[in-house]
């Protein structure tokens, strides 16, 4: 796939001071020196080099048809604009700053290796959508799905992945595997909520969202969907939300110290990493 190349140039640039999560926590919630800020809610720009603007990674948000709550926007668009700078910061990849939405009958969407879809609960893939969606991941694309929380919301899910591959069951990750310790070491599978149900949880201890279905949501899950090679395709982060890791940094100094820089940019940064160098 032609707008996959530059993953293999990432194998020699993805390179990670191990250090940086302790600087980003004593700088706090969005370092501005060094960066020209532009409109975007306060998160700097910088300038990519016009000679490699496509050999850079660009965050790629699909937009989807849903039938219920929540939906392709939710967190739009602070919280890739966020992962894209810390991205930029704590790594030598080259980021464009400027993330994309793409639909996935966009023919653009073989340009870029690595894709989000956030809050699939209502998610509905159309014909054309499932068969474009295939075609992507079994060609070298690789797909990051967040946010979404309980059984009736991971069914609803299933549903529509199952219609792209009905012959291939998401599975859980153990703790042992490689994307969870690729770049940084992660001791526990991270649960990220909102910054309510975090300060809601620092007196009850109960972090996670709770849903109409009265499902146990206490438990985050991590399942993945392979190639014949075992290459991960689809990420699936359920009863979890890195999302607002990256979109909620800026609110709160607690959050962004006990969430942001010790679970959501950790675990997000292993995902892109994975994403570019499989």
């Amino acid at each position: 796939m032609r707008g996959f190349r530059y993953r293999v140039i990432s194998l020699g640039i993805l390179l990670i001071e191990m250090c940086s999560m302790v600087l980003l926590a004593q700088q706090g919630g969005r370092r501005r020196r060094g960066f020209e800020t532009t409109d975007r809610k306060g998160v700097p720009v910088w300038d990519v080099d016009k000679k490699f603007s496509k050999d850079v990674f660009t965050f790629v948000r699909i937009k989807y048809a849903s039938w219920g709550r929540g939906g392709w926007y939710v967190d739009y668009r602070d919280s890739e604009l966020n992962f894209s700078l810390r991205l930029q910061q704590l790594t030598t990849l080259k980021v464009n700053p400027e993330p994309i939405v793409l639909e996935l009958t966009d023919p653009q969407l073989f340009d870029y290796p690595f894709i989000y879809i956030i809050e699939p609960g209502s998610l509905m893939f159309s014909p054309e959508e499932v068969v474009a969606l295939r075609r992507y991941l079994l060609n070298g694309g690789f797909l990051m799905v967040d946010d979404f929380w309980g059984d009736e919301q991971y069914e609803n899910f299933h549903s529509q992945i199952r219609r792209v591959f009905p012959d291939r069951e998401p599975t859980e990750l153990p703790l042992e595997h490689e994307i969870f310790h690729c770049v940084y070491d992660l001791k526990e599978k991270p649960q990220l909520p909102s910054i309510g149900h975090a300060q809601w949880g620092r007196s009850t201890g109960e972090i996670w969202e709770r849903t109409p279905d009265g499902s146990d949501n206490s438990i985050p899950h991590y399942r993945a969907i392979r190639d014949d090679a075992g290459r991960i395709m689809v990420f699936i982060c359920h009863n979890t939300d890195l999302g607002d890791g990256w979109e909620q940094e800026a609110e709160d100094p607690w959050y962004f110290e006990e969430f942001s820089v010790k679970k959501a940019y950790p675990l997000g940064i292993n995902i892109v990493t994975y994403a570019m160098t499989h």
